[in-house]
């Protein structure tokens, strides 16, 4: 779907979602003042605000992707896949504590984090090639945010906020992707001691490196590529558990070992 909003109003755009996001503040879904807006139009949004970012001074590490699993889609009521950028800034150290105070609406995921070995290009990207391509896997959580009121978006929406992206935290053991069944690892999301959430790898597309592939053609599509040496979180394998304060996170993998965090104010 090709884009309708002018230039000018992408720049308006790009400065209202990152003073949401940097700030910690609530603002309507775009939809609803720019009800033509359109998910190409949300992408370029996504692209000046990564411009921003990386002027700003911080360094581009990766990519994730969002929205890859039926829990994640049915949850938000959105149906299809999106991607967003990852940088420096947004990455936390495994056990640390994490503040809520600079979030609007925190939720985790757990997720499995692929890292390449080789540039991949799309269209046509393949998870086989994705897998050709993966230096190492190993288990992360990420931390999701949208700035938008109610946590109710949507897709445009979403992508011009960069799917939601806020922190991540990458864990566990590094294994070859060759070692494992990616496709049927059991992962189980506890809070506060408690499971609240239990699932397996190919609730991601049926397999995490579909998503990863996914990611790489949506890249060719904005006429980007996925360098080596990038760090990718191929989407949440459950739904999104709401955090506060006080709470302390666990994702346990099968094969992969687990990720812990705690959140403070």
């Amino acid at each position: 779907m090709a884009g309708t909003l002018t230039s000018n109003v992408i720049d308006q755009i790009s400065e209202q979602v990152e003073q949401a996001q940097r700030q910690a503040r609530v603002i309507p879904k775009l939809s609803e003042q720019w009800p033509e807006i359109t998910v190409s139009d949300g992408y370029a949004i996504q692209a000046n605000l990564r411009r921003r970012y990386l002027a700003s001074g911080e360094r581009l590490v990766g990519w994730k992707a969002g929205l890859t699993s039926r829990a994640k889609m049915k949850q938000m009521g959105v149906h299809h896949p999106c991607i967003g950028f990852l940088t420096d800034a947004m990455a936390r150290p495994e056990n640390s504590a994490i503040s809520t105070g600079d979030l609007v609406h925190p939720r985790v995921e757990c997720e499995v984090a692929f890292v390449t070995s080789k540039d991949l290009r799309g269209p046509g990207c393949t998870a086989e090639a994705v897998l050709n391509a993966t230096d190492y896997v190993l288990p992360a959580i990420e931390i999701i945010d949208s700035r938008y009121t109610g946590f109710k978006f949507d897709l445009a929406s979403t992508v011009a906020d960069n799917c939601s992206s806020a922190r991540f935290v990458g864990g566990g053991r590094a294994r070859y992707a060759e070692e494992l069944d990616l496709r049927t690892l059991g992962v189980v999301l506890e809070k506060n001691g408690e499971i609240v959430a239990v699932a397996a790898t190919a609730a991601v597309l049926g397999h995490p490196a579909e998503a990863v592939a996914m990611l790489v053609n949506v890249l060719a599509e904005q006429g980007e590529m996925l360098p080596s040496g990038s760090f990718v979180m191929s989407g949440g394998i459950t739904e999104a558990i709401p955090v506060s304060p006080g709470d302390s996170v666990v994702a346990r993998f099968q094969e992969l070992g687990s990720v812990s965090i705690r959140f403070v104010e």
